[in-house]
Parts: C-alpha cells; sequence; structure tokens
C-alpha cells in the first residue's frame, strides 16, 4: 500500500481516483505515481498528433502536482509517468514493475485526445494483474476510510482477502463488517459459512481491528452486498476477483459489483499461496 499506481487520464472522474489514492498520505509515506497512456505513434494518421498530446499531458500533470503537492503528508511523494501502447497492458506493468504496489482508479474517464476509461480499460486492468486494485465509481471521493464492508461467501478463495483488508483498516483505523453471504439456507451450506465467519472473525479481532460480524441472505448477493453498505454508511467495499474468461469479461460478480457499488471497491486477485493464518494470501 505504500506504492499506489493511478491512472489518469486529465478528466474529473480520473482524478478523483487521484483524491482516493491521496488519502493513504495522510495515514503513512505513501509513493503516487500517476500514469497517462498515449497510442503509439504508428497509430496516428495526423504529423505532430502524438508530441501535442505528450505535450498536453506534460502541461496538465504540471497543473496536477501544483495542487496537489502541498497537500502531501507524512513525507509522501507524487511523480508522473507518460508511457505509450495499449492502456491497460502498460498500467499492469507499471504497477508490476514495483515489488508491493497496487493500482487505485477511477472506472469513468475521458480525455480531450481519446475516450480512457469508458468501456473496459478499467476492468481489463483489474483482469490482468493480480495486484490489488481499488476503483472508484461515483464522482464524490470519500473524505476517509472508517468502515470496510468485507463479504464471505463459501468459494474456496473469499479469505484469501482478509489478511490485506485487515492490514487496510489497521492502516485507517476502520471498522470491518464481515458479513457472511448466502442465496441458499441449506443446513451444510450455512454451517460452512458460520465455520468461515468465525474463522475470519478469529483472525480480525486478534489484530485488533475493530469489527461486526452479521448474516445476510437473499436470492441477488450484490444487492445484499450493496444495499448493507449504503444502509452502513461504509466507505469501501473488499472482495475477491473471480477468475476472468478474456481480458474483456471480468467475471459476472465482480463486474456487477463495480458497476453498482456506491463506494469504492478493493479487488483482490486469489493466490495459491498459504500463510501461516490458515488464509491464502492475496495476490501481489
Amino acid at each position: 500500500m505504500k506504492n499506489l499506481i493511478v491512472p489518469i487520464d486529465f478528466s474529473k472522474e480520473s482524478i478523483n481516483g487521484l483524491e482516493l489514492a491521496m488519502l493513504f498520505t495522510k495515514k503513512q509515506t505513501t509513493n503516487i505515481q500517476m500514469v497517462y497512456v498515449q497510442k503509439k505513434s504508428s497509430d496516428y494518421n495526423s504529423p505532430g498528433y502524438f508530441e501535442e498530446e505528450r505535450s498536453y499531458a506534460e502541461k496538465k500533470f504540471k497543473e496536477i502536482l501544483t495542487n496537489f503537492k502541498p497537500r502531501l503528508e507524512n513525507n509522501s511523494q507524487l511523480d508522473y509517468i507518460i508511457k505509450a501502447g495499449k492502456i491497460y497492458r502498460e498500467v499492469v506493468t507499471q504497477v508490476e514493475s514495483y515489488q508491493q504496489a497496487m493500482v487505485v482508479a477511477s472506472t469513468h474517464g475521458g480525455s480531450g485526445f481519446e475516450e480512457f476509461f469508458i468501456g473496459s480499460n478499467a476492468f481489463k486492468i483489474i483482469s490482468a494483474t493480480n495486484r490489488p486494485v481499488m476503483t472508484i465509481r461515483k464522482p464524490k471521493c470519500p473524505d476517509d476510510i472508517r468502515k470496510i464492508v468485507m463479504p464471505i461467501d463459501i468459494t474456496v478463495d473469499t479469505r484469501q482477502k482478509v489478511p490485506f483488508t485487515v492490514e487496510l483498516a489497521a492502516l485507517f483505523g476502520a471498522e470491518i463488517h464481515i458479513i457472511t453471504i448466502s442465496s441458499s439456507k441449506g443446513k451444510k451450506l450455512l454451517d460452512r459459512l458460520a465455520a468461515y465467519g468465525k474463522q475470519v472473525e478469529k483472525y480480525v479481532k486478534a489484530k485488533n481491528v475493530p469489527y461486526k460480524l452479521k448474516s445476510l441472505y437473499g436470492e441477488n448477493i450484490v444487492d445484499l452486498i450493496v444495499v448493507y453498505t449504503d444502509s452502513i454508511d461504509a466507505n469501501l467495499i473488499s472482495v475477491m476477483k473471480e477468475q476472468p474468461k478474456s481480458l474483456n469479461f471480468l467475471g459476472n460478480f465482480t463486474q456487477q459489483i463495480l458497476n453498482r457499488a456506491t463506494t469504492p471497491v478493493l479487488t483482490i486477485s486469489a493466490k495459491e499461496t498459504h500463510i501461516a493464518t490458515g488464509f491464502r494470501t492475496y495476490g501481489g
């Protein structure tokens, strides 16, 4: 969480992603690197267009640095890089150039040169990396992260998000709402879900992070999560990424949460590495 990659296209929506990243600088020394991606010059028909776009990006970045650098706390750093290539690929390459880093991004935006995030680019970034990705869809960024909703279901990977989410909650002094979710009330399923919930509760409690544990049942799992999140005025939802079938499509649950949530969403990838706690560690 000390290295944050923020895709920028200079729209107010993408700046919202930067605002979300700035919350981390209030809590710790953080390195924020903004990324703007140009298409390769061979993709342009108009001579000089590539250079014009780069000049435009340099100018806009200088304006951002002027406005945001005075707000940095805890000796945090803010810089930028301009790359050329496919948007999602260059963003992923950048985050994976760090040993530990995460992406913080808006899921919507559009620059004066080209639509950037409208469409599938944000989803492609999430699909193409195993690093944590925090996204924001709504135009207003929260001023802090005080409550985090962490859904737990019966899938094998559901608990892998716990260590990273707990670390994030500890950083912000946030309360975690562990919600076990199910669309069925079968006894065997509920027993397993209850066991998962208790295991997660034990882990969170041992880390001295405040929490609440609640069970929710309903036909639409996404509705359960979104409605509950809004009802307690939470600031973040932490979910596991379903394994995408292709770079164009995330798993149905992941994509629905990203489209429906009114709060930022932290998406964590499963990784086949066991850790001492008994959970599997997060990707990245």
